[in-house]
């Protein structure tokens, strides 16, 4: 909270209205805005957060006052949670577009370096669910989540943060926290056909994962079939699952001290 409005408020009861509220400006023009803070003087605050359906948004009251100076920025704690159960998944999103952000998508389909920049960083996720059973179950408004986990002499460490958006409960929450140390990936084109007449283009890549672990992990290969709206696998070394029209995911397994390949051949027609 930054209190900019020239008055201090001791012993303030702060309520939050989440949700995606508009908001005329003087821009000529409707803001979305994430959330917003009420505060008003009562020195009779809740004993626990409370949280009400409030027209299309929640309405929450934060369990203890605050004194807000004139001029003061403050954080608060709204809702704390342990013992929530959760899982790490590993992504290698292992493309790099960005070079080619706002070309032509027929001008791209026979561009020969078109899609062969890539990274190898792979990504971590936090996956959990907003339920009672996690210990959660609270409609959750957007800001910032953080992750401590505790090392083995007692102390919480931080292991990251990111932001998340409004999350009923009952939702999956999946948020990335940064990237893992000892998981490597390698993206490389193969091969490259085409035929401007036939209008055709075969393209084949070879994706390597390495992991330095001391046990095995999943990794998702995720891979964007970004030249043309028409396409077909026509040979793979592994089983893939397709998430929309136009990306596909690899899970799989690598062991320890190992490199895994992943291989397969993609046909676009037009």
């Amino acid at each position: 909270m930054d209190n900019q409005t020239g008055k201090s408020f001791p012993h303030a009861k702060i309520k939050l209205m989440a949700g995606d509220v508009n908001k005329i400006t003087s821009r000529r023009g409707p803001m979305s805005a994430a959330a917003g803070f009420m505060a008003k003087m009562d020195r009779n605050a809740a004993p626990e957060v409370t949280e009400k359906a409030f027209d299309e948004y929640h309405l929450y009251t934060l369990p203890r006052p605050a004194t807000l100076l004139d001029r003061e920025t403050k954080q608060v704690e709204f809702v704390r949670a342990t013992g929530i159960p959760s899982r790490a998944l590993y992504i290698y999103d292992g493309v790099d577009l960005d070079p080619y952000r706002g070309w032509n998508g027929e001008a791209l389909r026979t561009q020969r370096d078109y899609g062969i920049q890539s990274d190898t960083k792979i990504s971590v996720m936090r996956e959990f669910y907003n339920s009672t059973t996690n210990n959660l179950g609270l409609p959750l408004p957007k800001g910032r989540l953080r992750f401590y986990r505790r090392d083995a002499d007692g102390q919480m460490e931080f292991t990251g943060e990111n932001e998340i958006d409004h999350t009923p409960r009952d939702e999956r929450i999946r948020v990335a926290t940064g990237n893992a140390f000892d998981l490597v990936g390698e993206r490389a084109r193969t091969d490259f056909r085409e035929s401007n007449q036939e209008k055709w283009v075969d393209e084949s890549f070879s994706i390597k994962l390495r992991n330095h672990k001391t046990e095995p992990v999943e990794i998702r290969v995720v891979e964007h079939l970004y030249r043309w709206n028409n396409w077909k696998i026509t040979s793979q070394s592994d089983d893939f699952v397709k998430t929309d029209a136009q990306t596909m995911e690899f899970h799989v397994t690598v062991a320890p001290n190992v490199e895994k390949v992943v291989n397969y051949t993609v046909h676009y027609s037009w």
